[in-house]
């Protein structure tokens, strides 16, 4: 079994509508590969991605879905004038430090995370 894994910087997703955001992520799904993404999804595009996936599956036999997981470095230890300049800068411009990874649930298992690492779980075959 070949395993790709993709990263995708800010940049490439940034100047996308939310629809070809979506539409560009289930594209790669559905060619097997788990992304690496720079930044997230707003909450709205995160919940039209679970919508159009549960569409997919409902067609499709052979797409069994997403694993989707969201690691951020933990920034509660800032001293609170920096916390509230990031926060506002993470508004304006979204969070560029924080790693999306999505994969096709026919490869990965599950997504463990915790403040300090991030595990990626396969199905062997």
């Amino acid at each position: 079994m070949k395993l790709t894994l993709q990263f995708i910087p800010f940049s490439a997703i940034e100047p996308l509508s939310s629809f070809k955001r979506i539409t560009k992520i289930l594209s790669m799904i559905g060619e097997d590969k788990i992304l690496l993404m720079q930044g997230r999804l707003r909450a709205e595009e995160e919940a039209d991605l679970i919508e159009e996936t549960m569409r997919k599956i409902g067609k499709s036999k052979k797409f069994k879905g997403i694993e989707l997981a969201v690691f951020s470095p933990k920034s509660s230890n800032l001293p609170i004038g920096i916390y509230i300049r990031k926060s506002i800068a993470d508004l304006l411009v979204g969070q560029q430090d924080v790693l999306t990874v999505i994969g096709p649930a026919s490869i990965v298992r599950e997504i463990k995370k915790d403040p300090t690492k991030m595990q990626l779980l396969l199905k062997g075959k």
